[in-house]
């Protein structure tokens, strides 16, 4: 069977079963300055003001499933890492948030059937989001101003990617960005709170004190199940894009778009995979790349915690203090610097020696499909 009518499947079953540092903000150029355009455009079921837009709604496709037909998750429960190995496999890809001194550990087999947790850490509000389509996990603040948002999912792509929408004003926001595109809120961008993508093995080491978000959503999903199998099997083409995709990789090739000091990289998981560190400088500051194996893809098999295995990759200030410091790879997912030999774990996180106990500051990193980094970024490419 292709994968667009696996997908296609996938999308009738779907509506029928129906503060640590703050990152960037980041965006295609559809900011402050965008020109807001009525299209007489509309889509039944929202109170959004459809007169205030700043992308062609020509771009906007169903995606199948209907206004919070894929539902988000507004009261995430949590349990120890303790409890969810009884669930959770070593391999199985999670996202890691970090507010102060608390960590929450968000795996992707829930996302996966949710795309939104909105969620709240030591009184900083989140939403923690994934499009599998364009396999971008992103955390963002959800606050504009003053006020607090919480996000739903419209049932709506553009290039691929989840149209959210917030149940405040039921503005529309691009997910790969952050940027509202339509309604009252059109041309703010939220903040994006620093994540790292790791491997669960990996996480319960790096923060054995996480919480883990729970099974227990109120909602029956087939948890651990990929809904999207074979999805990024390279040569594949990306479901509901209509753009052409830059030859220079494959449409599905994995890469990281990294965003500091108003400059943006695009770094692939292949450039760093052998030498398992790499050496990049945004905006005069020195940011090293941790490549570790051990991660499943979320999109492969029809069982998550038997995907390939396709790594993590995050990027990370190389610095302590004003110290600048080099890295190397140890081959074992554990890292070492030059200056002190002391040694670090794929989160950033000195295990040993001088530094012991100091953790590198995570720089704002967007994991994102080849064809939808494109879609959404213009940073030059390292391969």
């Amino acid at each position: 069977m292709k994968v667009n009518s696996i997908l296609f499947v996938v999308v009738i079953l779907v509506v029928v079963i129906a503060a640590g540092c703050v990152g960037e903000e980041i965006g295609e150029d559809v900011g402050n300055d965008a020109e807001i355009t009525d299209y007489n455009w509309s889509a039944p079921g929202f109170d959004t003001d459809f007169s205030r837009m700043i992308i062609d709604p020509a771009e906007i496709l169903s995606g199948g499933p209907p206004k919070d037909g894929i539902p988000a998750i507004d009261n995430p429960q949590y349990q120890s890492i303790e409890d969810a190995e009884s669930w959770l496999v070593d391999r199985e890809p999670v996202i890691l948030v970090r507010v102060g001194e608390t960590s929450r550990i968000y795996p992707l087999q829930i996302l996966t059937w949710h795309e939104i947790i909105n969620d709240e850490i030591n009184g900083t509000p989140l939403a923690v989001t994934f499009c599998p389509l364009c396999n971008t996990g992103i955390v963002f603040r959800r606050q504009v101003d003053d006020r607090i948002l919480d996000f739903g999912t419209t049932g709506r792509l553009r290039n691929s990617n989840l149209i959210m929408y917030d149940r405040q004003t039921e503005t529309w926001w691009q997910q790969a960005t952050g940027n509202a595109v339509i309604g009252e809120l059109v041309g703010e961008r939220l903040s994006i709170h620093p994540s790292l993508t790791l491997s669960f093995g990996d996480v319960r080491t790096i923060d054995p004190d996480a919480d883990v978000v729970s099974r227990e959503t109120g909602y029956s999903r087939p948890y651990g199940r990929n809904p999207y199998a074979n999805y990024d099997t390279p040569g594949n083409r990306p479901f509901l894009f209509s753009g052409e995709v830059d030859p220079a990789l494959d449409a599905m090739e994995r890469v990281l778009v990294l965003h500091h000091g108003g400059e943006e990289l695009v770094v692939t998981y292949e450039s760093v995979r052998e030498r398992g560190v790499l050496s990049a400088d945004m905006a005069g500051d020195t940011i090293i790349l941790f490549w570790s194996a051990g991660t499943a893809s979320a999109l492969d098999d029809a069982d998550i915690s038997e995907g390939r295995d396709v790594g993590s990759l995050n990027g990370f200030l190389a610095m302590v203090g004003d110290a600048v410091l080099d890295f190397e790879s140890l081959g074992d997912g554990r890292f070492t610097d030059i200056q002190t030999g002391s040694i670090w774990d794929s989160g950033g996180r000195a295990l040993e020696g001088d530094y012991a106990g100091e953790r590198l500051v995570p720089v704002t990193g967007i994991r994102h499909f080849w064809f939808s980094a494109r879609a959404f970024s213009d940073g030059e490419l390292v391969q």
